[in-house]
């Protein structure tokens, strides 16, 4: 990952967990799944934090039977709540702080959500025309963002969201509108619609530029070598989705947690802002096809 190519607003919106209370490992609950090996409650610690705050089985998640784990992305605001919202102080040496903390936790961290796909927004050409409107919002977001944690726990982040998801449909409108006016008519493919169900779909080189992808469940799609630059993919599920030798660097609202979900390799191309995920092939998939114009 290039830091230098990322805009200071988002890098402040990647997790740092060295300078987190592990609030992920705390705060919230998770059920015995094929993401999670065993059941925990919210609020209750996962077995394997230490009394650094730091993952016991870090390095062997995947292998443990956690790779939910791995998928998870706070934006930035497990050290944020940790270092300025409640100065330093965790849950453990202030025991009254935990119930207020573990509340804000995903609050705050729905908002830094929002915070990463508005500066996104912000950065696009084709959002001109709603530009303002996206800078108002993108304001208003950081400003509930700073609130102190009583206020916070108090935001109506539903109402909130949808407000902000309203301008993020529109400005992902724009850009697929100017994706799908750069591809002859002859040469369109499907863009599918929201929520598209594509489980376990043979998706192998297809052209997906400009496609409205958003919510779709790709789970386990077969995505080698397709190309889904101006797609939209916020809320997408890529859960052991192949996307080996994919394009991927110009996906709308994309997100390292969709990455790290994903099966990737050395060809698959990402945005500068985004990490390649280790347990990715290192590797590069070969896909033969005749070039797209």
């Amino acid at each position: 990952m290039n830091h230098n190519q990322i805009q200071p607003r988002r890098r402040d919106l990647m997790a740092d967990c060295e300078n987190c209370f592990g609030l992920c490992c705390v705060a919230l609950p998770f059920a015995a799944s094929a993401d999670f090996a065993f059941d925990k409650d919210a609020g209750t610690p996962c077995r394997h934090l230490r009394s650094d705050f730091r993952c016991g089985i870090h390095a062997g998640l995947r292998d443990n039977g956690l790779k939910g784990c791995t998928t998870f992305d706070c934006f930035g605001a497990g050290q944020k709540l940790s270092r300025s919202g409640f100065r330093g102080v965790d849950w453990r040496k202030s025991p009254e702080s935990a119930p207020l903390m573990f509340e804000t936790f995903p609050i705050l961290r729905s908002l830094h959500e929002l915070l990463w796909y508005l500066s996104e927004a912000l950065e696009l050409p084709a959002a001109e025309p709603i530009r303002a409107a996206l800078r108002e919002s993108l304001e208003e977001t950081e400003r509930l963002a700073s609130l102190d944690p009583e206020r916070i726990a108090n935001v109506d982040v539903a109402a909130h969201r949808a407000n902000v998801n309203a301008l993020l449909l529109r400005t992902a409108e724009l850009v697929r509108a100017e994706t799908l006016a750069r591809i002859p008519p002859s040469r369109r493919r499907k863009t599918y619609g929201r929520g598209a169900d594509l489980v376990g779909a043979n998706l192998r080189g297809a052209d997906l530029r400009g496609a409205n992808l958003r919510g779709a469940f790709l789970i386990a799609a077969d995505l080698r070598g397709a190309d889904l630059s101006g797609a939209d993919l916020i809320g997408a599920d890529f859960r052991d989705a192949d996307v080996r030798g994919a394009n991927l660097a110009g996906g709308l609202f994309l997100t390292q947690a969709q990455l790290n979900a994903a099966l990737g390799d050395a060809g698959t191309k990402l945005p500068p802002a985004f990490a390649r995920p280790p347990h990715w092939s290192t590797g590069e998939y070969e896909f033969k096809a005749s070039r797209r114009k």
